[in-house]
């Protein structure tokens, strides 16, 4: 017989403070349980520790996924507290679930493994995604390689991620499918390419179509066909010969088997127009083309299918020089060219318009040569003379020089307005600088040139007073366009006589010339000069200095004998 156990206060307090040491280590943590009763939405499960708790029955279930529960079964709950005010216990199964995942995706992102998910519900941002019962976000960028429209289709459906982030404390996880598609993309490319090679010729069909070329499939891989690469002839966009879904025959020009990076072309499979262009466009060549496109810089000529050629835009015209290729040429414009230049290796081929025209310049020296008189309109004015416009649209320039014989060009310019109708003299024409010179004075000719022998230094001339100046006269010499100044103390012999005033303007007198210089263009005449000569030669011929006889003597019996 069993002998009664009657236990003293000190062992009642052992036990329980044991009880609730059970207690304490129980909670946090995930235990096993048996659901001894279903009550509605509600599953009753026994823990031990001499109590029970209960779940709903929705946390039994998963996003998309339903769980049948009945009676006797052993499921893993979340112990959080181990009585509550009404003396049960109190778990869940949503975070014993939550618990056991964390543990494995731990794991997974520990080693860098795939984890299965499913996305359930839209967000700000992306999207979240049941990881077997831990919830992670999907970012809107990481759903796939391209941004994707409709995600419906990928709703509910168990796939693979990978894990970019995690923190238990904040209980956040970041997810990824893109980098499973790239890594599986990725392999599926280089399995591709393996099977490609270098030259091969391909079908492929045209995906995509941008301004720098077109992306052709190759069967699962893509390729680049640049817009360079499509055709010989210049081809400006590429929807101008190609189409999307269009079936086109490419070749493979290089493939990079680092970045899997396929080079395409479909000119390669035509003969190169290239070969021998050196002899079929010489040097200096003449042909007819037509006019494909007009830049800033010039205009391209399609010389034959394949073929083009640059017209520059100082090669487009002899006189215009700034202005727009556009004003010049129109697109599919037929137009003579000649060939300047061809390279072959760059396929480059320098084309001129302005060669196949006359050049203006030696159009111009032919129907006005050196020496001969033109007239045009003054076009512009500068600091160093006139730019006038002449017949075949070239300018002719006049420098200050070339205005006046006696005025300085600077005091004569001022003269000159634009638009005024001037002749002048041819006087020089350089065809390769393409310049043309001018003189507006050598219209009238040369005073010097045209005073031939009729003046020469010690020969008397009649003079013209022009003006009366306090320092002297301005005088024109009768017979010549010459004009030249006397200065006051060349008026006379006689101090006393050397007075301007003496004079009026239109009065004539001879005077002796004391200075002509045709070079250094200078002539200087003297009163003073012809009185002394004239005095010499009186003395000379009817008085000696010995014979006693005065000056005013010798001049009245010379004068006498004058008569």
């Amino acid at each position: 017989m069993t002998p009664n156990f009657n236990p003293s206060r000190e062992d009642f307090a052992a036990l329980l403070e044991e009880s609730f040491l059970q207690a304490d280590t129980a909670e946090g943590s995930v235990i096993a349980g048996k659901v001894v009763a279903i009550e509605k939405d509600v599953a009753v499960i026994d823990i031990g520790l001499k109590t029970e708790g209960r779940v709903a029955l929705k946390e039994f279930a998963g996003p998309n996924k339903d769980q049948v529960l009945k009676v006797g079964d052993v499921v893993e709950v979340y112990l959080e507290r181990v009585e509550n005010a009404m003396g049960e216990a109190v778990i869940s199964r949503d975070k014993a679930r939550r618990e056991e995942s964390w543990v494995k995706l731990e794991k997974a992102f520990e080693n860098k493994e795939k984890v299965s998910g499913t996305i359930f519900n839209q967000v700000k941002g992306g999207y979240t995604v049941d990881l077997d019962g831990a919830v992670a976000f999907l970012p809107r960028s990481q759903v796939d390689i391209r941004p994707i429209r409709d995600i419906g289709p990928l709703m509910g459906v168990p796939q693979p991620f990978e894990i970019l982030k995690m923190d238990r404390r904040r209980g956040n996880i970041v997810v990824s499918r893109r980098t499973v598609l790239e890594e599986t993309r990725a392999g599926q490319r280089q399995e591709l390419v393996s099977n490609l090679e270098e030259g091969q010729i391909i079908d492929g069909v045209v995906k995509n179509i941008t301004d720098y070329g077109a992306f052709v499939d190759l069967g699962g891989i893509d390729g680049l066909l640049h817009v360079t690469d499509i055709a010989w002839r210049r081809v400006n966009h590429p929807t101008e010969v190609l189409t999307v879904g269009q079936t086109v025959k490419v070749k493979i020009i290089k493939i990079n088997q680092e970045t899997h990076r396929i080079s395409l072309g479909m000119k390669q499979l035509q003969g190169n127009p290239w070969e021998g262009i050196e002899a079929k466009y010489p040097v200096e060549g003449k042909f007819t083309g037509r006019v494909t496109n007009i830049t800033d810089y010039g205009a391209f000529v399609e010389l034959e299918p394949g073929i083009e050629g640059l017209i520059h835009v100082s090669e487009m015209s002899w006189t215009k020089k700034n202005v727009h290729p556009g004003k010049i040429l129109s697109t599919s414009q037929e137009v003579e060219v000649q060939v300047l230049e061809v390279d072959p290796v760059k396929r480059r081929i320098s084309l001129g318009l302005k060669q196949t025209l006359a050049n203006p310049w030696e159009s111009f020296v032919e129907r006005h040569p050196i020496g001969s008189v033109v007239e045009g309109e003054v076009k512009n004015k500068t600091e160093f003379g006139l730019f006038v416009g002449l017949e075949g649209d070239v300018d002719g320039m006049v420098h200050l020089s070339d205005l006046d014989w006696n005025r300085p060009g600077e005091q004569v310019i001022d003269e000159f307005k634009k638009g005024d109708v001037v002749r002048a003299v041819v006087l020089d024409v350089d065809v390769e600088k393409e310049r043309i010179s001018l003189g507006i004075k050598q219209v009238a000719g040369d005073p010097f040139a045209d005073a031939g022998d009729a003046i020469r230094k010690g020969g008397v001339v009649t003079c013209e007073v022009l003006e009366v100046k306090d320092g002297g006269l301005e005088v024109k010499i009768v017979g010549s366009d010459l004009t030249t100044f006397i200065k006051r103390s060349e008026l006379a012999r006689d101090r006393m006589d050397q007075r301007p005033d003496r004079f009026a303007a239109g009065e004539k007198f001879d005077a002796r010339v004391i200075l002509f210089d045709k070079k250094a263009r200078k002539v200087q005449v003297s009163i003073k000069a012809l009185e002394m000569a004239e005095e010499k030669e009186a003395m000379a011929q009817y008085g000696s200095a010995d014979s006693g006889a005065t000056l005013g003597d010798i001049l009245g019996a010379a004068l006498k004998k004058s008569k």
